[in-house]
């Protein structure tokens, strides 16, 4: 076993902590440079949260500034100037003629908690007290705080720690009918559905059938939906600040995080619709939810640096055509190589889906490997169920794409090599 220091990273097996090659001392552009010294390819946006690539100038002078003038102020029983200024851009930009009020939190885990206790408390002051449940879809990911570990599919010790799961059902993605036969057994008792306008695990996008089924559901038993857009906004998608502008309807809550702040800070936010939040001021109504650490200044002025940011450079426009060519070269490297059973995704967010030799779905194990020979080769990709999945910053240059293929057919390459040698 590998020698291990203080730090305890999260999700990583014993074998892989205190190694070097997995320690990154600095990263600038779309490169992290590691404590071996090796210099790698980032195709992950950090943990898909630096849409603008690493160390981004005006999102650092802004935060800089900020922490001079305004080090600590909060939005619990009081507000900022730069929380105030910070909403008011994101509804601005997810649509105001819709949107209404905004509400900071510090982690997409813990914004979908925040966003399961305003939808229950929405359905109480509609007079609906007994519609508390939740849907959610399978293998969905809405992060691994309590709440939010109840709604995310994926096995990560729920029972062990105790999850509250009651609450919580489950309808496969894109079925429309099975989500129209829980709703029937339920009536009455869904207070929201949770969805990822492109599922996190494995880059599925909803269809548009789907959707259409989920706005006329809606309609008809008064759920509210929420859109989970912690991966998928900002530009990930395309030409787009979030997935769900897409759909013919709005989702009733947004839920956004890790770009939010170009990934440099602990920051999520909840957009809440006017309808919603206009029923939250009547006399002597309270949301019980309030942390130390959201919509503090250095966040605000983070918010609107990377607002800022995205328009300067025109990311939504250079995330659709970053995706155009994906979309492309991903599908001619799907034909080189037997692996690859299909692609799926959009803009600036891609999933490779897998088989093994006997055409099983590929083991995680083996996955695992896969990323590791990438890895070997120069670019830090990440994994999805039975799958590895591409996520780069939306300032990607042609060259920077061409390396990266380059690197990922080096990475296959050397993978089908060691397997004849297995």
């Amino acid at each position: 076993m590998n020698s291990y220091g203080p730090l305890w990273p999260f999700l990583t097996p014993p074998d892989d902590q205190g190694r070097d090659d997995f320690c990154a001392k600095s990263a600038r552009g779309v490169r992290v440079t590691m404590m071996n010294g090796r210099e790698l390819l980032c195709a992950t946006s950090g943990l898909w949260n630096s849409n603008l690539g690493y160390g981004n100038a005006a999102v650092a002078k802004a935060v800089a500034n900020v922490l001079h003038d305004a080090s600590y102020l909060s939005v619990w029983r009081a507000e900022n100037l730069q929380a105030r200024s910070a909403a008011a851009e994101l509804v601005e930009l997810a649509g105001a003629d819709h949107y209404g009020r905004v509400l900071f939190s510090t982690s997409g885990g813990a914004a979908n908690d925040l966003a399961i206790k305003l939808v229950r408390q929405y359905q109480v002051l509609r007079g609906k007290p007994d519609q508390r449940g939740i849907i959610a879809l399978r293998t969905a990911y809405h992060g691994l705080t309590f709440g939010a570990a109840a709604l995310s599919d994926a096995n990560l010790g729920q029972q062990m720690y105790g999850v509250d799961r009651r609450l919580v059902g489950r309808v496969p993605a894109n079925d429309g009918a099975r989500l129209q036969a829980v709703l029937s057994r339920y009536d009455g008792g869904v207070a929201a559905l949770f969805v990822e306008p492109i599922l996190g695990s494995g880059a599925i996008a909803l269809t548009e059938e789907f959707v259409a089924d989920i706005l006329r559901l809606r309609r008809e038993y008064g759920f509210v939906l929420v859109a989970d857009e912690v991966s998928t906004g900002f530009g990930r998608t395309g030409n787009a600040a979030f997935a769900s502008a897409r759909w013919p309807e709005p989702p009733d809550v947004l839920v956004t995080a890790k770009a939010l702040t170009n990934g440099t800070l602990a920051a999520s936010a909840v957009i809440v619709s006017r309808e919603m939040a206009e029923a939250f001021l009547a006399p002597n109504v309270l949301l019980g939810h309030a942390e130390t650490q959201a919509g503090t200044p250095v966040v605000g002025a983070a918010i609107s640096a990377t607002l800022a940011e995205m328009r300067r450079l025109d990311t939504l426009a250079a995330s659709e055509k970053l995706g155009q060519r994906f979309g492309v070269e991903l599908a001619a490297l799907a034909a080189e190589y037997p692996m690859i059973t299909s692609v799926t995704g959009r803009g600036c967010m891609w999933a490779l889906h897998l088989i093994a030799p006997d055409g099983a779905p590929m083991a995680q194990s083996e996955v695992s490997v896969v990323i590791q020979a990438i890895r070997d080769a120069g670019a830090i990709v990440t994994a999805g169920p039975n799958c590895f999945q591409l996520v780069p910053a939306l300032v990607y240059t042609d060259a920077e794409v061409d390396e990266l293929l380059a690197i990922m057919r080096r990475g296959l390459e050397n993978y089908a090599a060691g397997c004849e040698e297995r």
